[in-house]
């Protein structure tokens, strides 16, 4: 699938597209008994989109995306979107079909709750380089790993 300019569309738009066609993804998509799966499906110098496969209670930990800004689109299943508001992790449900965009400064944990797999495609802009792990604590965020691109991933 050619890579579509993100000056041109949001990068939602760029998730649906890509989640529209997985027989043209140049991996297949598989489920990890151990652990999320994860692949990136494209890259180029303004974007690049990964796709990821969750089994039921797998997730990831809090984190943000070190200074991209993203979006998100679940294609199978039901994933839940935790995002900080406060003192607390504010929960927000999001079925097949539904999609999140983010700016650079976005944290959030993302899991899978429900009894069914699930799939979601992903957008960065620009390429990750680096994700910040994080823990919530009496309302602060904490970090516990900076983690860089081609090391942790």
């Amino acid at each position: 699938m050619p890579a579509v300019p993100t000056s041109e569309a949001d990068l939602l738009a760029v998730a649906r597209r890509w989640a529209a066609d997985p027989a043209s993804w140049p991996v297949r998509l598989r489920f990890d008994p151990t652990s999320r799966w994860y692949a990136r499906l494209a890259a180029d110098d303004d974007h690049e989109v990964w796709a990821l496969s969750w089994l039921p209670g797998q997730g990831t930990d809090l984190h943000d995306h070190g200074g991209s800004s993203g979006a998100f689109l679940v294609t199978a299943g039901v994933l839940t979107e935790e995002t900080v508001s406060g003192a607390r992790l504010r929960p927000h449900r999001l079925a097949a079909g539904a999609g999140r965009r983010f700016g650079p400064r976005h944290v959030h944990v993302v899991t899978n709750r429900h009894t069914a797999p699930a799939v979601s495609v992903h957008v960065y802009r620009p390429a990750l380089r680096r994700m910040t792990r994080y823990h919530l604590a009496a309302g602060r965020l904490l970090v516990t790993e900076v983690a860089e691109a081609d090391v942790a991933w």
